[in-house]
This record gives structure tokens, sequence and C-alpha cells, in this order.
């Protein structure tokens, strides 16, 4: 799927992005919060290499890291700026492709790549590409947290798709709920799937539907561990979320001395 597509479902999604969640500043304390205690030092310097709309990125800066965040979508990256500052909360961000990071070797403690961001690579050049790119801007000794789906469990089963999703709005705000579900199309290789994204939002009395579309590549965890190993990363586990509390298994690893 070529880059612009990607930029564009992230470009329309970024304004409705938070109605994915139930309670979105709950889920960014949440996840800030689980991946805080696997970068494991205080004030790190951390990329976020996707970081959408801030989920990750703003939790982080809670916890006290000196986070920078770069994204496809400019309209998500602008969105995590400017919910940054509400939150009077410093955050850089900016467009970026995480297979061209416009930064210096070595500048960051951790790189973080979460939430399912890495499949949107649809081929074995483009995630060795932003791995060599996340190890390049690592310093060495410096930690690096992908997230995926539990694609494991998924390529044996091969949903059609997700469960829906509401989100509740406050009855002091209108009292009106959005509902967001998927619907996964398999390819015929049995590793990439199509992704629609219905967002289902109020209006006035009845519903107005958003539908997105995009394209995932079901990356196993041995399989993405070894395109790890080959870009120099080391000391690489798969945590799950009963252990850390993240949301979905996180590939840690460090970066090659």
């Amino acid at each position: 799927m070529p880059e612009t597509s990607v930029a564009h479902f992230y470009d329309e999604l970024a304004d409705d992005y938070h109605l994915i969640y139930s309670d979105w500043d709950a889920s960014i304390r949440r996840q800030g919060d689980a991946l805080d205690a696997l970068i494991g030092q205080d004030r790190a310097a951390v990329l976020d290499c996707s970081c959408g709309i801030g989920t990750q990125a703003i939790g982080l800066a809670l916890r006290g890291h000196r986070v920078t965040g770069t994204d496809i979508s400019p309209r998500a990256a602008a969105r995590a700026a400017r919910e940054a500052a509400r939150r009077s909360l410093s955050l850089r961000t900016a467009a970026a492709d995480m297979r061209r990071l416009p930064f210096a070797d070595g500048q960051f403690d951790t790189v973080v790549c979460a939430d399912n961001s890495l499949p949107h690579l649809l081929t074995e050049q483009d995630v060795n590409a932003a791995l060599a790119e996340m190890r390049r801007v690592l310093r060495p000794g410096g930690r690096l947290l992908i997230s995926t789906r539990p694609y494991d469990d998924l390529l044996r089963d091969r949903p059609a798709s997700t469960s829906p999703q509401v989100h509740g709005v406050a009855e002091a705000d209108g009292g009106e709920r959005t509902v967001t579900f998927q619907l996964w199309h398999w390819h015929e290789d049995g590793e990439h799937y199509d992704l629609e994204h219905f967002q289902l939002l109020p209006a006035g009395g009845e519903w107005r539907v958003q539908a997105r579309r995009t394209t995932y590549w079901a990356l196993g965890q041995d399989r993405l561990a070894g395109l790890a190993a080959q870009a120099g990363f080391v000391d690489r586990q798969w945590r799950m979320p009963q252990e850390t509390g993240f949301f979905q298994p996180l590939l840690v690893a460090r970066a090659g001395e």
C-alpha cells in the first residue's frame, strides 16, 4: 500500500481518533504508566515514531520523559502537539515516515512504535528499513518498544471483524455515544488483510457512518523478532499484556553496542 494512503487514513481519522477509546484520558495514563515501567529510567529522551494523536507520547510526557513524536499523518502529529499543550506538557512533533527519521544518530534513549503501527509496512524490505532507522537513532544500549496485535493468534483464527467499542460522552455534553468497529478482509497469502474502520456518529437522532480503509501485514512474533535481530537489536523478548498492563503484546529489545 502506498505510504500516502496510510497518511490519508490517519489524516481523515485524526479529529475522531479519541472516539475509539471508551475513555481516552484513562487510556493515555494507563499506557504511559505501562511503557514507563519498561523504559526503566527517569527523564529518558524518547522518540515515539508513530505517535498518532499522542496516546503513548502524552502518557510518557506525563511520566516526566522528554518526548518527541513523529507520525506519517501531518494532521495526527499536529493534533498530538495541541493535545499535549492543552495538558501543559512539552511535546515536539513532526510529520515523518518511520523509514526515514529526521534525526541524528544516537539521539534517543528509547524508541516507541506502538498500537500496531509497524504492520502498516507491507514488505520485509520496508520493515527492515524502519527497524534500521530506529536502531540508528538510538544510543548504544537504548531501548526499543514495539507493540502489535497478537498476530500469532490472529493468523490461526483469521477473524473477520472486531467487537464494537462504545465511547460514552458525559451527560453534561449531551450524553451521546459513538460506536467503532472493524471488518477484516484477508488476502489470499493469509498474512495481509484490508481493514475497514467504521464509526457510527450521532447526528440529530440518527447515525452518521464514517468508513475508512487501510491494509496491514500480520507479522508473527518470531518473524518480527528475527527482523529486529537483523537490524542489530539484542535481548529481544515479547512481553504479554497480562504481565505489562499494556493492551497489546510488546517486543522489548536493546540496540546492540
